[in-house]
């Protein structure tokens, strides 16, 4: 009797986990930058925010650039976690809809208007580091000075 009553709690256990891994969200998986972005296609493009997306793993700053012709498309800029930008000194307030920006970073590999962003520039001139100490950005192509570990402002 004992045995059954072990085996049938088990059973219990294992049936109610497996119900929750299979509703559970799903997880994106965290990239390493090279993974996703080409260091060798920096971008940079002046633009008003359009959102800002303050949800982990990275925050994803929404742009509309206008083109030479008068056109205007979308582009995302993939930023460090919502909370490295905090102490880096952006707010929900500071990247409002209508912002103008300049961001510059590096395009997707999959050729589309997304790229993980480096430095963002406000109209007063104050600039802030997008990425975070583990973006993979490529430090041969930082600026000395500037895209430094110790000083990655």
């Amino acid at each position: 009797m004992r045995t059954k009553l072990l085996i049938g709690g088990l059973s219990a256990v294992v049936g109610i986990g497996l119900f929750l891994v299979g509703t559970a969200a799903p997880i994106e998986a965290h990239h390493a930058f090279a993974a996703e972005f080409d260091a060798d296609r920096p971008v940079e493009f002046s633009g008003k925010v359009t959102r800002v997306e303050w949800v982990n793993p990275h925050v994803w700053i929404h742009i509309d650039v206008e083109l030479d012709d008068g056109t205007t498309e979308e582009w995302a800029f993939e930023g460090g976690t919502p909370n490295v930008l905090f102490r880096r000194g952006f707010t929900r307030r500071s990247l409002m809809p209508g912002t103008d920006v300049n961001v510059d970073g590096y395009q997707a590999k999959d050729g589309t208007n997304r790229a993980n962003g480096r430095d963002i520039t406000f109209p007063d001139g104050t600039r802030l580091f997008l990425g975070s100490s583990g973006t993979g950005a490529p430090w041969e192509l930082a600026r000395p000075g500037v895209d430094t570990v110790e000083n990655p402002r």
